[in-house]
């Protein structure tokens, strides 16, 4: 009997090349000069692809926003104590972060999931409690977590986006909450894009100048004892990675599995889509980019990945804030696709060379 993820890995299919066909051929007809909404008319063909139909739908939208904690935090790579992250659970719960301000703004639901909150959590109906450990271990010390971990925690992804999957869900974002993950993130970043250690790394929280060299050093002798093998991605989580990057993968890869499109937030994303890309190649097709973050390793993950950003805002947050954004912007192309009028319905006059 195969596993859940290998089951997961052999879904992922090719995006639909006819419902493409159709989608580019409708986008010429409308009254617009050809080409001239630019990534919007790109984006809507994309989402026809993946949804394989013609006119995709973006109607039900959920951003999933995965939390863990991280043992390298006893390093000192952040600006913030280890605290903060179930704090800020509780306010993602209270509707008070910014990522619950832009869902509601684009009409999507929010899905909270404990990974690995390194604290236990009170009971909310809103929060979905699938901690796999309370937290990593210090990566710098020995492996962040085990291989049969990591794949506990892709397992979990997939079984959450499955779960979403069966209330409705046309489009998903990804968001995380978790103090340390920058580090962890620009450890699997380094690994897996070839790039050196300083160059990937950024100050996550707002770390000073000097604290951000240590992180660098944290990271260069987490990986020089740890050893992870790029060709392995599930090693590469399990060595210097966290349960919240696990768990993103795990929504990736079960969102594509069945067809929905996944708009990824920033770099803690971006190191999660370099491990579900490096499992399943035709993950990438599926993957849309809804910003470029301040941390410098995210431009690296995207060029990786042969992503394009839709925007460039300066965003750090992480959340799930830049991927509501997205959100908007890939309604926004699929709602111009269907409900634009075309030449023949408004009775306008087509380019001339078209009329021939």
């Amino acid at each position: 009997m195969k596993d859940q993820l290998t089951e997961t890995l052999e879904k992922i299919a090719p995006l639909d090349r006819l419902a493409m066909s159709e989608a580019r051929l409708r986008q010429d007809t409308l009254t617009k000069p050809r080409g001239s909404l630019g990534r919007l008319e790109d984006l809507a063909t994309q989402l026809a692809g993946i949804q394989g139909l013609s006119l995709p739908r973006v109607k039900h939208k959920a951003i999933i926003t995965m939390a863990a904690d991280h043992g390298v935090v006893a390093e000192g790579v952040s600006a913030y104590p280890q605290d903060v992250t179930p704090q800020m659970v509780y306010n993602f719960l209270n509707g008070g972060a910014g990522v619950n301000v832009i869902a509601r703004q684009i009409s999507a639901r929010l899905v909270i999931v404990d990974m690995g909150v390194a604290a236990k959590m009170r009971s909310n109906p809103r929060l979905l409690s699938r901690k796999v450990a309370p937290g990593t271990s210090n990566m710098v010390l020995g492996p962040a977590m085990t291989e049969e971990a990591a794949r506990r925690s892709l397992e979990v992804g997939i079984e959450v986006v499955t779960n979403e999957v069966g209330k409705g869900l046309d489009i998903i974002g990804t968001g995380d909450m978790g103090i340390g993950n920058t580090t962890s993130s620009s450890a699997i970043c380094a690994v897996m894009t070839r790039n050196a250690v300083p160059k990937v790394t950024g100050k996550g929280t707002g770390i000073p100048d000097g604290q951000l060299d240590h992180k660098v050093a944290v990271i260069e002798k987490a990986i020089k004892l740890n050893k992870p093998d790029s060709g392995k991605p599930l090693e590469v989580l399990a060595k210097v990675g966290g349960f919240e990057i696990g768990g993103i993968t795990g929504v990736i890869l079960g969102a594509a599995a069945n067809r929905i499109p996944v708009v990824i937030d920033g770099f803690i994303s971006g190191a999660a889509a370099l491990i579900a890309a490096a499992l399943a190649p035709q993950v990438k097709d599926y993957l849309i980019a809804a910003h470029v973050s301040a941390e410098p390793g995210h431009r690296l993950v995207l060029d990786h990945l042969g992503l394009k950003p839709l925007l460039d805002l300066g965003m750090r947050l992480g959340e799930g804030t830049g991927a509501a954004l997205g959100i908007f912007m890939a309604e926004t192309a699929a709602r111009v696709l269907s409900e634009m009028a075309t030449f023949a319905d408004a009775g306008v006059s087509a380019k001339s060379e078209d009329k021939a």
